[in-house]
């Protein structure tokens, strides 16, 4: 912990966007966590926590001051008083001290805010269900994004129970191919956005950005000269930058549903069983789509059932999706912070037929491919960032009311980890809703399944688990369709 109290690291803009995006009935914290069979060692755990974790990330160490001068905008200092056991917990459930008692027990976690007068992380060690253990992560969003956070619970895991808990970490591995929302342009920005750093200052921001478009114009103008339809071509790339921002801006507010409304305090969450990928694949392959297409198929689905028991006519339900922007083949920067835009994925709720809705998504999700959304949504992030509060407020209401729900798709690892000693059962993790929007879906694969999570507001949606046995059942019944004749 080598900064000093009098040291001031500036919160990048984006970064800045979710601090000031918290309120009562919308809480700006990423939720996880990890389910195990066995009760977790806890003075082994507070090691691994310390060092791999704490020692290693300085934002885990430093809370968030604010400035008494707006434009300047908040710092993360160095917090004095740092002790590990401020945000360390032991909890055990009551009883029966079953799953349903745990998923109740996540849902109080989940609706209670963070303290900003220390860093805005806590760690719960949950004893149960049964003779198992769970442990529950929470972390404010401007602390740094999903995929970021999921990096880090996994630099606290080792592929072997070692006696002393502190294997080396196992150096990211490049993917060959990209599963799930974006995955085809994520490979194509990875090497470009990568290069793109976090500046604090809006000044040096702004010099960085002139640089960079000299840069791109020289590159530009040669391309033209030695090839005229490059200008073409950089016409329709113009046009269809244009064509994302008006969508992200002037897209109308989506439909009013039993899952949308005016929000409370109260969470609540669920999630499915264990579904194995292979045969979430072989569904894919038979209907020539991906094995995203499939599991959003199957929400989608369970999503329509669920409004027809409410005696609604089922409509389509427009969610946000995050878009990574983080190359998954590099170390995160010890700084974290979000790299991460947001596209638009309607889910074809009002569709009535299983193959249909499919189909459907498999165009859908064709067209987001293609899209510049997720780029473009981040750099607007970054402009709420550097507005005053009450107004970002106001763009985030106005904002936040063209969707009704957060989908997040992580890809966990592909073998057994184990943390502290103990083998990881499931992961979980869910992304946070901001404004009006009142449900985030999560899908996170582990070992060979893949766990679908539900996060809702307890007044629209009291019992979310009824909701996963649909999506459990609908992915059973798009493994009788017959194959595709594609």
């Amino acid at each position: 912990m080598a900064a000093t109290d009098t040291e001031h690291h500036r919160l990048p803009s984006a970064d800045t966007a979710w601090l000031h995006m918290d309120r009562p009935t919308n809480l700006m914290v990423i939720n996880s966590v990890m389910l195990f069979d066995e009760r977790l060692d806890w003075e082994r755990l507070r090691r691994v926590i310390h060092e791999r974790m704490v020692e290693r990330y300085p934002r885990f160490h430093e809370r968030v001051l604010e400035s008494r001068l707006p434009l300047l905008g908040p710092s993360f200092v160095q917090d004095r008083h740092f002790d590990l056991d401020r945000h360390m917990h032991r909890l055990g459930l009551r009883a029966p001290a079953d799953e349903r008692t745990l998923r109740e027990l996540v849902g109080d976690l989940i609706a209670t805010p963070l303290d900003h007068a220390k860093p805005l992380w806590d760690i719960y060690v949950v004893d149960g269900p049964g003779e198992g253990g769970a442990l529950v992560v929470r972390m404010h969003h401007c602390i740094a994004d999903g995929i970021a956070l999921a990096r880090v619970m996994l630099s606290l895991t080792d592929t072997a129970p070692e006696e002393d808990g502190f294997a080396t970490p196992r150096p990211p591995r490049r993917r060959a191919r990209r599963d799930g929302v974006g995955g085809a342009v994520r490979d194509a920005l990875d090497d470009g956005l990568s290069r793109v750093k976090s500046v604090a200052w809006p000044a040096e921001a702004a010099i960085a950005a002139t640089r960079m478009a000299a840069g791109a114009a020289a590159h530009e103008s040669r391309q033209v000269l030695a090839r005229p339809r490059h200008a073409l071509e950089l016409a329709d790339r113009a046009g269809a930058d244009a064509q994302a921002l008006a969508k992200l801006l002037l897209s109308p507010n989506d439909a009013h549903t039993a899952l949308s409304g005016e929000l409370g305090v109260a969470r609540r969450v669920a999630w499915t069983g264990r579904l194995s990928l292979e045969r979430v694949k072989r569904i894919a392959h038979a209907q020539g789509a991906t094995v995203n297409d499939v599991l959003l198929a199957a929400v989608s689905g369970a999503l329509r059932r669920h409004l027809q028991e409410r005696g609604e006519e089922p409509k389509a339900i427009r969610t946000f999706v995050p878009f990574n922007l983080r190359p998954l083949d590099e170390p995160i920067p010890r700084e974290l912070g979000n790299r991460f835009g947001l596209v638009y994925l309607t889910l074809p709720v009002d569709v009535r037929g299983r193959r249909e809705r499919l189909e459907e998504l498999k165009l859908r999700m064709a067209a987001i491919k293609r899209s510049p959304e997720g780029p473009i949504s981040y750099l607007l992030l970054e402009a709420v960032g550097l507005t005053p509060p009450l107004l970002e407020s106001r763009i985030v209401d106005l904002f936040t009311a063209k969707a009704s729900a957060v989908m997040t798709n992580v890809p966990g690892p592909r073998e057994v980890v184990y943390l502290a000693g103990s083998p990881v059962r499931a992961v979980l993790v869910w992304a946070p809703t901001s404004g009006s929007v009142g449900m985030s879906v999560s899908i996170f694969s582990y070992h060979g399944e893949v766990t679908i999570g539900l996060l809702v507001d307890a007044g629209l949606v009291p019992e979310p688990q009824a909701i996963m046995g649909h999506a459990e059942r609908e992915l059973a019944a798009l493994a009788r369709l017959k194959p595709s004749a594609r």
